[in-house]
Formats: C-alpha cells, structure tokens, sequence
C-alpha cells in the first residue's frame, strides 16, 4: 500500500497516538476512512465519464490517429492533383 511497510505503518501509528492521543484516535482513522472512500468513488466516477465519452468519441478509427498525430497525409490527399501547365503535346 503506497509502497509504505509494517515498520513504517507502525512508526507513523505511533507518533499519531502520541500527537492526537488515544482519545481522539479512532475518530480521526474514522474521518480518515471516509476521506479515502469518497475520493475513491470521485476517482471512479471520473474515470467511469471518461471511458463512456471515449467509447461515444470514437469516430476515427486507429489509423486515421495515427497519422493525424504523426502529421502524415492521408491516401487521398497525397494523389497531386493535374496542373493546367502539364498538358501534354500531340
């Protein structure tokens, strides 16, 4: 969890008991724990809009992104139209 180990979890445990007091420690892991779940149901909310406005978005297939963000030309644009000059001579 957050990369944090037992030892660590239990140093932290302690300095919040000997700040807060054992009083007011279970309260605090309570408000603490509710913090935590909101912001998780926020998060998933978000995340939930922005898969659902992906799947609605998604009109351009995988190639036409491709090389809209490489900056290449589609087939139909790189076919050079006939100048009026290049008239060939009988």
């Amino acid at each position: 969890m957050f990369g944090i180990g037992m030892q660590e979890l239990l140093v932290i445990a302690v300095i919040a008991l000997i700040v807060v007091g054992p009083d007011k420690l279970p309260d605090l892991a309570k408000s603490l724990g509710r913090i935590f779940n909101e912001f998780k149901k926020a998060t998933e909310g978000i995340t939930d809009d922005l898969k659902e406005t992906l799947k609605e978005d998604k009109k351009i297939d995988d190639e036409e992104w491709k090389n809209f963000l490489l900056m290449k030309k589609s087939d139909a644009e790189e076919v050079k139209p006939e100048s009026p000059n290049n008239t060939s001579s009988k």
